[in-house]
């Protein structure tokens, strides 16, 4: 069965019509993904939603995030877009981790969450320092909410600190990107496959 991705896209604003930097990452993931037979069947601006906060899967009436949950959990690899503000992943991303945590009380008889067996990998743009720490931030927290994170699973671009140029305004990609857009694809391809046909056995009950 082909593999098929979802990409979240967190960024602080909703869908005006501009380009948006963390699309044009998403796009070129979905590009190198593509390459290896896996499809990314749609991208969720999330500010487009009504997420709110809190940390269980169901805030109640209105709560947009039951809907978005049921389908980035019916695709094998998620790719979460992202961008740097105040040096750190962006305050809606990290919504959605809070929203995940209830993951952590979801799990089936052998211990799983609702979320293993899934690979996880992030698209993460600015132009001030904060890629690296902000990798950190989402990586930790998706793998605490049973998330497979492969090698290589960070895509990023930082423009120069305190500068005006966005990665959406670049006129092509820079070579380390796509270098690294291929490997972050090539290995979660790989893993999410791997899991696909054996997936953690959990705790024998």
């Amino acid at each position: 069965m082909p593999l098929t991705a979802i990409a979240l896209n967190c960024s602080l604003k909703k869908s005006s019509g501009e380009a948006s930097s963390t699309d044009a990452m998403i796009a070129v993931l979905k590009e190198h993904l593509a390459e290896q037979d896996v499809e990314l069947a749609e991208t969720i601006r999330i500010a487009d939603h009504n997420v709110p906060p809190g940390v269980t899967s169901d805030e109640g009436e209105g709560d947009d995030w039951p809907g978005i949950r049921e389908k980035i959990l019916s695709h094998d690899i998620l790719v979460f877009g992202g961008p740097i503000w105040m040096g750190q992943i962006g305050s809606v991303a990290k919504r959605v981790l809070e929203r995940m945590d209830a993951f952590t009380s979801e799990t089936d008889d052998q211990g799983r969450m609702p979320s293993f067996g899934k690979v996880a990998i992030a698209a993460i743009v600015g132009n001030e320092d904060g890629a690296h720490w902000s990798s950190a931030q989402l990586f930790q927290s998706l793998n605490d909410t049973g998330w497979t994170i492969p090698a290589g699973a960070a895509c990023y671009w930082v423009g120069e600190a305190m500068g005006s140029t966005d990665f959406k305004e670049l006129s092509e990609t820079p070579d380390a990107v796509t270098e690294t857009a291929q490997m972050c694809a090539i290995n979660a391809a790989h893993l999410a496959k791997l899991l696909a046909g054996d997936t953690y056995p959990g705790t024998k009950s």
